[in-house]
């Protein structure tokens, strides 16, 4: 069933159909098909994961839309002003032909975008129901309209930031010699619930050797005194909007030499990319900002990942900050500035912010210090 993640002015999910219509006709496109995800979501306000039963928002570049859904699930769209919307409700039963009915909504187009994690179990049937039709991704109509947030989401993601905020500083409560990275990541949920969150989507615990892997989860390795620590942590608000946000730990004074002055690099990398946050600049400059002091440092083969990537209904998605995207900026895109320095066999570190584009600047949703944190051992 449906479930309503973000109440909106329906004049708001007008605007983003009206948008989504226009964009696809711009890219000469008869349809766009969204089954639920982060996509219809943004569209419609209405959460919930796609399944063997096929709902799908029919949107055509000329015509009404459609959602087509089945029958004991159409009560969970019930705070959807779908009426206000235009949205015709086309409701069907176990062994009705339902991706039938969405090709007698679409007649004989000649090119359909389908939402880009729409399952082959829906996207193979349509694709037999619709024989002359071309399928392409949806991505390049939707993401021209989610990568720039309103004012709503925008607050949204200030809000998911200071939650994750306080969950980073209650480290010193989780973070102790002793305890194993799964003991201590089972806190960190806790906190992230307890912070405002509704749920983790991710917990990187990453001690010592761990730190080196940038996407480690947890294990059962024990912390020990003077290990240094990733702690990249993030997850979905009431709203939808995800906060993701890294910070880098010791557990008393590093054990290992450099570590200081290894970080004092990775410290001045990160806030150089983020001071190059502005409109007019293009993605792949602020990833550029990130990586020149961390190359100039002797440490460029040790940053092995993109500096950053956009975040909002999606913990990933556009615009990606990396070498070659040379998407300029504009106001109202938000993303992660998250350079690292990986050290494999012996720690790693990673400094991350999620920054909003402003009208003049950048405004960071992060506030928790970012220096290296030393904890009590």
């Amino acid at each position: 069933m449906a479930t309503v993640s973000l109440k909106q002015d329906p004049a708001v999910l007008a605007a983003r159909l009206t948008r989504a219509a226009q964009t696809a006709a711009a890219s000469d496109l008869d349809a766009v098909l969204i089954t639920p995800g982060s996509d219809l979501q943004y569209l419609l306000g209405a959460g919930g994961e796609s399944h063997e039963r096929l709902t799908c928002l029919v949107l055509p570049t000329q015509g009404p839309a459609a959602l087509v859904v089945p029958k004991l699930e159409a009560p969970g769209y019930a705070d959807v002003p779908l009426d206000d919307l235009g949205i015709e409700v086309v409701t069907w039963v176990d062994g009705q032909d339902s991706h039938g009915m969405v090709a007698d909504l679409l007649g004989t187009p000649s090119r359909v975008a389908l939402a880009d994690a729409m399952p082959a179990l829906h996207t193979l049937p349509l694709r037999a129901k619709l024989p002359g039709a071309e399928q392409v991704l949806a991505s390049p109509v939707l993401r021209e309209l989610r990568m720039r947030k309103d004012a709503t989401e925008l607050q949204a993601l200030r809000d998911a930031g200071a939650a994750i905020d306080r969950v980073h500083a209650r480290m010193a409560e989780f973070l102790k010699p002793g305890r194993t990275e799964t003991e201590v990541g089972a806190d960190i949920e806790e906190a992230i619930l307890a912070e405002g969150h509704t749920g983790a989507a991710f917990i990187i615990v990453g001690s010592g050797a761990n730190g080196a892997s940038p996407h480690h989860s947890v294990s059962d390795r024990v912390i020990e005194r003077g290990d240094v620590v990733v702690i990249d942590i993030g997850g979905p608000i009431a709203s939808g909007y995800n906060s993701d946000c890294t910070r880098t730990y010791s557990v008393g004074e590093p054990a290992q030499a450099g570590v200081r002055e290894t970080y004092a690099v990775l410290q001045a990398a990160q806030r150089a990319a983020v001071d190059t946050v502005r409109p007019g600049v293009t993605a792949e400059s602020i990833d550029a900002a990130a990586r020149e002091p961390i190359a100039a440092a002797g440490f460029g083969e040790n940053f092995v990942h993109r500096t950053g990537h956009g975040i909002g209904l999606d913990v990933h998605e556009e615009p990606y900050i990396v070498g070659g995207n040379q998407l300029v900026l504009e106001p109202g895109m938000a993303f992660s500035v998250e350079p690292g320095i990986y050290q494999q066999g012996h720690w790693g570190a990673r400094i991350e912010d999620i920054v909003i584009v402003t009208d003049d600047g950048v405004e960071s949703v992060n506030n928790q210090p970012h220096e290296l944190v030393v904890l009590p051992a």
